[in-house]
């Protein structure tokens, strides 16, 4: 299978087959990286010096240039330059590297990728629709991979009729993907361990996995929260596995459209780049894309609040709402997101990519979506509880609702879509009333971001609401 010319420009030659992710290896081939490192240097000592010539030479001519004027200068600040700077004033920007550390590290840590993904030894934990659907892709494009699932007799049928029959019914899976009951065994001698099972059992897969812990970096497919500690999954890694090299995996990524070779992409995020090209080799093929992020936290976070606007759209949907209804809707939700996500330390930026406002639009727009589903039958009077019985499987948004509600209120993040359906669901309150104090709340400014909410906006508000009591106070009663 051909490779994409990103992960040929990240691959080194290797002449040994081992590939060892942890953070404190080091390859073999020291001679070849001592070379890369030496070439790395050089080439730095020559830019500095080009650097050095470059600016005797332009320093008169920059002397008599003369300064740029006051229009010149605003034209030049347009809006996206704004929010870069923005985002970079509140220390969420890219972080600035020093390139010749960057070549050392490199040099020292880089595990060669892979020309052959075969080499990549993987295993992925969880039988649900999304942990088939990636290892069946990481078995199709040649790597070693074992998909782990807790019962024996699914095991059983999974290898008898290469089919996951409950999740991704009619579906064949690669004849070369391997199937395990046994935890120690499958994930053994195995360079990267993709967790694919529900937020309430992540913490209890890493514990039972931490023995059998020889070098193999995690990475998680999970989308949520923890109940009740609010912790996302890269917390609980490094809770738990605190010496590991992990990263995250997020995006629109339904698993029947994966399976049926529609064309997709996701993002793994991380901050080691040998894992992060590793992850690219083992998923990217002619129908998978795989990019790559270094905000761990933002590409978290909108995997696990997107839930949440999927449920709301569902709700939507069964209201048959217009289309006016559903854009404003969805805005709106990427606004919550991004700041949720700016005060819990992400880069607002991630929220644009396929992580935010991709997740959110395949989530909140498909019927294929568990949480878009759960929203739908509660939309038309189901119960919470009769809703996920009748699903069949984990909507992580249920509980996210719950954990993001309560630090909201806590910390006194504005979100007020979170809010409104924790009352409806949680409280009992009737949907269309809460939908309509929705609407009834206030002015804000749109994108907070280019125009932050000031304290005029609050005073209005203010000033809305006390008017609105008093009108209520002193309309006629039935009694008058």
């Amino acid at each position: 299978m051909t490779r994409s010319s990103t992960s040929q420009d990240a691959d080194l030659n290797n002449d040994n087959k081992d590939n060892d992710l942890s953070k404190n290896s080091i390859p073999d081939g020291a001679g070849a990286n001592a070379k890369a490192k030496t070439s790395m240097t050089t080439k730095n000592s020559d830019a500095k010096k080009e650097t050095k010539a470059s600016g005797k030479k332009t320093k008169k001519a920059l002397e008599n240039e003369p300064l740029p004027s006051k229009l010149e200068t605003e034209k030049q600040s347009g809006l996206l330059a704004g929010i870069i700077e923005r985002a970079a004033k509140s220390g969420l920007g890219r972080k600035k590297l020093d390139p010749s550390i960057v070549a050392e590290d490199v040099a020292k840590n880089m595990t060669p990728a892979m020309t052959n993904p075969s080499q990549l030894r993987l295993a992925f934990l969880g039988g649900g629709s999304f942990g088939t659907a990636m290892a069946n892709l990481a078995a199709k494009n040649g790597c070693d991979t074992t998909l782990w699932v807790r019962n024996k007799r699914t095991v059983k049928s999974l290898s008898k009729h290469r089919m996951n029959k409950k999740y991704l019914a009619g579906f064949k899976l690669d004849d070369d993907l391997k199937f395990s009951h046994d935890l120690k065994s499958a994930i053994s001698d195995t360079d990267i361990i993709f967790v694919a099972v529900p937020s309430i059992g992540f913490r209890e897969t890493l514990k039972n996995i931490a023995p059998f812990i020889t070098g193999q970096a995690i990475v998680s497919l999970t989308k949520g929260m923890e109940k009740d500690t609010f912790a996302l999954m890269s917390d609980i890694i490094k809770d738990e596995l605190p010496e590991v090299n992990f990263g995250v995996m997020s995006g629109p990524n339904l698993a029947i459209e994966i399976m049926k070779n529609m064309p997709s992409a996701t993002v793994i995020a991380s901050d080691s780049e040998p894992l992060r090209h590793a992850v690219q080799s083992a998923l990217h093929s002619a129908f998978f894309r795989v990019f790559a992020s270094d905000d761990v936290r933002g590409v978290e976070l909108g995997g696990a609040l997107k839930n949440i606007y999927a449920i709301a759209m569902g709700m939507a949907a069964a209201y048959e709402v217009g289309e006016n209804t559903k854009a404003m809707l969805l805005t709106r939700a990427l606004a919550e997101m991004s700041r949720f996500g700016v005060e819990t330390g992400a880069n607002p930026l991630t929220f644009l990519g396929l992580a935010g406002v991709g997740d959110l639009y395949a989530t909140c727009s498909s019927e294929l979506s568990r949480n878009y589903r759960i929203g739908n039958m509660l939309g038309r009077g189901m119960s919470i509880q009769a809703a996920v019985k009748k699903l069949g499987q984990t909507a992580e948004g249920v509980n996210t609702i719950q954990q993001v509600h309560e630090k909201a209120t806590r910390e006194g993040i504005y979100m007020p879509i979170t809010h409104a359906l924790y009352a409806v669901i949680f409280e009992d309150k009737a949907a269309l009333g809460v939908a309509l104090h929705l609407m009834e709340a206030g002015f804000r400014s749109d994108v907070e971001f280019v125009m932050p909410h000031d304290h005029s906006n609050a005073a209005l508000s203010a000033q809305m609401q006390a008017a609105q009591q008093m009108s209520d106070h002193q309309s006629p009663s039935a009694d008058d």
